[in-house]
C-alpha cells in the first residue's frame, strides 16, 4: 500500500488539520505495516500557480525552457507521479474563505491532467483513475454542514477527484473550531472518532 500525505495549512503546529491527517495516517501505517508513505506540505514547499509559460511548455524544446520553467515541470512530474502511485491519498483541506487554500488548488491543477487522470470524449469527459481511497481531512471555523451554498471546500474537493474518475471519497470533518473552546473539544473529538472507525 502507498499512502500520499497532503498538508496545506500554513498555521503549522496550530493546524487542526495537520493534527488529524497525522492521526489518520498513523493509523492507516499501523494498518498497514509495510506500507510506503509520501508526504507532501504544500504550505511550506508550494508549487507554483499555472503560467502561460508551463501549460505551453509541451510545445517548446526544453533546451529553451528557462530554469524557473525547467524546476516547474519537474515538479509537476513528481506531484503528478506521487498521485498515480498512491492507493490511499490524505488530504489536509482547511477551509479558508468558503474554499481551499490556493497551495492546495495548485497542486489540483497538476494532478488533472487531460489524457492521463482523465479524457475528453464525444459524451464528455471521463475520468481514468480507480482504486484509490481519498480521505478528505476537513477543517472549517463555523459550521457548515454537508450541503451548504457556501461550502466550496469540501463539495469541490469531492468533485475533483470523482471527475478523475475516483468514487471513494471520506470525509472526516472538524467544524465549528473557532467557535469556543468547548465547540472546538467537540470538534476534534468527533473527528478523531471518524478516524478511529477508517477501516483501511
Amino acid at each position: 500500500m502507498n499512502i500520499l500525505h497532503l498538508d496545506s495549512s500554513p498555521l503549522m503546529t496550530h493546524s487542526v488539520s495537520r493534527q488529524l491527517t497525522a492521526k489518520l495516517v498513523s493509523q492507516l501505517q499501523q494498518q498497514n505495516p509495510d506500507a510506503t508513505l509520501t508526504y507532501r506540505d504544500l504550505a511550506q514547499n508550494a508549487p507554483s500557480h499555472l503560467s502561460y509559460s508551463e501549460l505551453g511548455a509541451a510545445q517548446q524544446d526544453p533546451s529553451e525552457w528557462s530554469q524557473t520553467l525547467r524546476q516547474d515541470v519537474e515538479t509537476a512530474k513528481a506531484i503528478l507521479a506521487e498521485f498515480l502511485a498512491a492507493d490511499a491519498i490524505v488530504v489536509g483541506a482547511p477551509m479558508y474563505n468558503f474554499s481551499i487554500p490556493s497551495q492546495l488548488k495548485a497542486w489540483i491543477d497538476r494532478i488533472s491532467v487531460a489524457g492521463t487522470t482523465f479524457k475528453y470524449t464525444e459524451t464528455g469527459p471521463v475520468g481514468l483513475l480507480s482504486g484509490k481511497t481519498v480521505y478528505i481531512v476537513s477543517s472549517r471555523g463555523g459550521l457548515y454542514g454537508s450541503a451548504n451554498a457556501m461550502d466550496h471546500q469540501e463539495a469541490y474537493l469531492k468533485t475533483v477527484f470523482q471527475f478523475l474518475g475516483l468514487s471513494d471519497v471520506q470525509i472526516i470533518r472538524a467544524e465549528g473550531v473557532n467557535m469556543g473552546d468547548s465547540m472546538r473539544q467537540q470538534a476534534l473529538q468527533a473527528a478523531q472518532q471518524d478516524i478511529a472507525a477508517v477501516a483501511a
